[in-house]
């Protein structure tokens, strides 16, 4: 199906506007979490108690209360001390609600405690801190005050209609505005005014009747035996994807109809984010994990489950699934091989295990997939459906059931922890792993993730796999594959490099921006330096939108100095590091530029500077430890690569670094360094002639002959 679209010079016209014409969809709107998604907050939006309440935690004592009919709180301030504050507005509505707090630079504040909304059978009915296992306190970047609580960059995009941040980055404050505070119609319809327009002439033949993108699918119900993947399916999830997705905003001008990966640039199966076999992990909500399933896959979207203007589900429980698959066939015991009405039955409890954020809200995965207890005895950390409820069993007695049951443990859509496993430890047979997944039928997102660590095994073989990647219809394999590239020598990726400029999609063209900017162009002609003057303004727009975060000063800085730029540099590493004293890398990036201007003293006093603001930081201690080794201060250089190895034993780089530091003089100790984090890293070829190098030098022959044999396999590494 091609899906064709309107100019957008539609305007927003309110909910309001289009209530006279659909009713029925008002109606189910109203109440939904969109609709209460950002509220004013007064008598009728506010749960939470205000009766005086008080919440402990760690003995900062914080108090609810009312004053002239405003709901206040008085508690600890981004300076610790306690103070009071007028809630402005209140913040989604269940399982939890929290309030926002305004500030004077237009910066709203999230605080970090909030309301449970449960019953009270359910536990809630009760104040409760989101950060419950940790201390945070004021400076933290956790802090309700800090930037991860900030609603201008976090959470306003997602939670209003047609919201522009503008940060200004001279006077460092926000000036945000919407057209509708809450998630409105034209969130996900597009603004309406065109719509309106052809309202009043109905036999205008306007493209999708003024809007920017027609959901009507000409198919009419979709079900099992019509639904099929298309253009128009896609753009369906890239208007949920906006926010139901752990992504990077690189501008606000998302409108319906627009292509997902144009303004947001959306997580791999990161580690920390998603377990190996690629279930959810941190809070990372939908879009990633449905991008794994077959219904994907097959033309699914997230409206043949959930009503979009209530958000239920279109019938309850394991009804919803029986609207394609068979009921009679999959609530048989002969399916599930449980008590039928038991919770082992459910076709959700299985499929779609939960996990907890936010202290109260389980959410589901979307990946769905079959229960995999195998991975699970294999990965302790990886957990299963089967174990989440048999509690009291191990993983392997639920494999051993799984293996009755069905003759071999099910596998399912999803095959590849496996390998990502392997990739995550730089294993022995990791490149093995890596070609395994490209050359199976995992999902696109699954070999996006892969495909980014092809540069960690460079060989002509990965090489010429990257370039194939760089032809992938897939945008984030694309650009997975441009992130590999980069570590290829320069004349092997330039020309690649710069093709890649004129890539359709927007993340695409940033990355290969980004990198274009490191390399010595000399001498180019008038057409190629316009071509590159154009990227990388757009790069920096890019980088300019978030120039709140320290993140995006830092990418700044290392830009501008691949641009010759040296004092717009200094100030973005200023302003990183005034943004966010806690943030590590900007200690590390500013103190080699610093070496780099021939400013030694002061990149030392960086390196300090950070070691006192960010305590027990391994990396820190490392880089401090480099600059002694430049300075010619081995002694000093040796003690901080040891603190490095204490607080981050399984980094492969430092216990390298740090065996080469006492290698010479102690080579059996460093043998012992080198041996201690080798398992966990057997594919590490610095790790592994470093084995081979001081094996020999102590005259441990079958040893020195076992890593050598051993570091040939890692340098002729076949994929077969």
């Amino acid at each position: 199906m091609c899906v064709v679209f309107a100019q957008q010079t539609s305007s927003y016209v309110g909910e309001k506007a289009c209530a006279e014409c659909h009713s029925k969809e008002m109606h189910e709107w109203q109440g939904s979490h969109h609709d209460l998604a950002m509220m004013v907050a007064d008598e009728k939006s506010v749960k939470g108690d205000f009766n005086n309440a008080t919440f402990n935690y760690n003995g900062i004592m914080t108090t609810f209360y009312k004053k002239d009919g405003k709901y206040m709180v008085r508690t600890d301030s981004e300076d610790g001390t306690l103070k009071d504050y007028e809630i402005s507005y209140t913040f989604g509505i269940y399982p939890l609600q929290q309030y926002m707090i305004k500030f004077p630079k237009g910066n709203i504040q999230v605080m970090d405690i909030a309301w449970d909304s449960r019953s009270e059978e359910e536990g809630g009915q009760r104040w409760y801190h989101i950060h419950v296992d940790d201390n945070v306190t004021a400076g933290d970047p956790l802090h309700w005050t800090g930037p991860n609580l900030n609603w201008n960059y976090m959470c306003a995009d997602c939670h209003s209609t047609n919201l522009k941040k503008n940060y200004d980055v001279e006077t460092k404050s926000y000036h945000t505005t919407w057209d509708m505070m809450n998630v409105s119609c034209e969130a996900c319809h597009g603004p309406a005014s065109k719509h309106i327009e052809w309202s009043k002439d109905q036999k205008s033949d306007i493209k999708h009747k003024g809007f920017t993108l027609s959901l009507n699918y000409k198919s009419g119900k979709r079900n099992r035996n019509t639904i099929k993947r298309s253009d128009l399916t896609d753009k369906e999830i890239d208007v949920c994807a906006k926010c139901h997705s752990r992504r990077s905003q690189i501008d606000d001008n998302f409108t319906p109809g627009d292509r997902f990966t144009d303004h947001y640039l959306p997580v791999t199966l990161a580690e920390s984010l998603y377990f190996a076999d690629g279930k959810i992990q941190d809070e990372v909500y939908v879009y990633d994990s449905f991008l794994q399933s077959k219904m994907y896959e097959k033309g699914v979207t997230c409206t043949n489950c959930h009503n979009p203007h209530t958000l239920d589900r279109r019938a309850a429980g394991d009804k919803v699934c029986s609207q394609c698959h068979q009921e009679e066939k999959y609530t048989a015991p002969s399916h599930h091989k449980h008590k039928e009405g038991s919770t082992g039955s459910s076709c959700i409890a299985c499929h779609m295990p939960a996990r907890t954020y936010m202290g109260v809200d389980s959410r589901n995965d979307h990946s769905f997939r079959v229960p995999r207890p195998d991975l699970s005895v294999d990965m302790k950390e990886i957990p299963n459906a089967c174990n989440l409820c048999h509690t009291d069993k191990e993983a392997k007695w639920a494999a051993d059931a799984m293996k009755t049951w069905y003759g071999k443990p099910p596998v399912g859509k999803q095959n590849f922890a496996h390998s990502l496993k392997a990739l995550r430890s730089n294993s022995q047979d990791a490149p093995k792993q890596l070609y395994n997944v490209l050359m199976s039928d995992a999902p696109g997102i699954a070999k996006a993730t892969v495909i980014e660590y092809l540069g960690n095994y460079p060989s002509k073989q990965t090489y010429t796999t990257t370039l194939q990647m760089l032809r992938n219809s897939d945008p984030m394999i694309r650009r997975a594959a441009l992130q590999s590239l980069e570590a290829f020598p320069p004349k092997m990726r330039m020309k690649n490099t710069f093709e890649m400029l004129s890539d359709p999609v927007k993340i695409v063209r940033m990355e290969a921006a980004r990198q274009l900017a490191a390399f010595s162009l000399g001498d180019v002609d008038k057409e190629t330096k316009e071509v590159l003057k154009k990227a990388f303004d757009e790069y920096e727009k890019v980088l300019l939108f978030t120039a709140e975060r320290p993140e995006s000063q830092l990418s700044l800085a290392m830009f501008y100095v691949n641009r010759k730029m040296p004092e717009k540099a200094e100030t973005a590493y200023v302003e990183a590091m005034r943004l966010q004293p806690k943030f590590v890398p900007v200690y590390i990036n500013y103190s080699n530029f610093l070496v780099q201007q021939g400013e030694n003293k002061k990149a030392f006093e960086i390196l300090q500077k950070g070691v006192d603001n960010v305590s027990n930081i391994a990396i820190l201690h490392h880089a401090l430890g480099l600059w002694y080794v430049r300075n010619k201060e081995p002694k000093k250089a040796i003690s901080e690569f040891k603190k490095s190895v204490d607080l981050d034993k399984d980094d492969a780089r430092f216990s390298y670094v740090y065996a080469v530091s006492i290698g010479e003089e102690n080579p059996k100790e460093a043998i012992k360094v080198l041996e201690e984090v080798y398992p966990k890293h057997t594919g590490d070829m610095q790790i592994v002639s470093g084995l081979v190098y001081y094996t020999k030098k102590v005259g441990d022959k079958a040893k020195s002959e076992m890593y050598e044999k051993k570091f040939k396999e890692l340098q002729n590494f076949s994929v077969r």
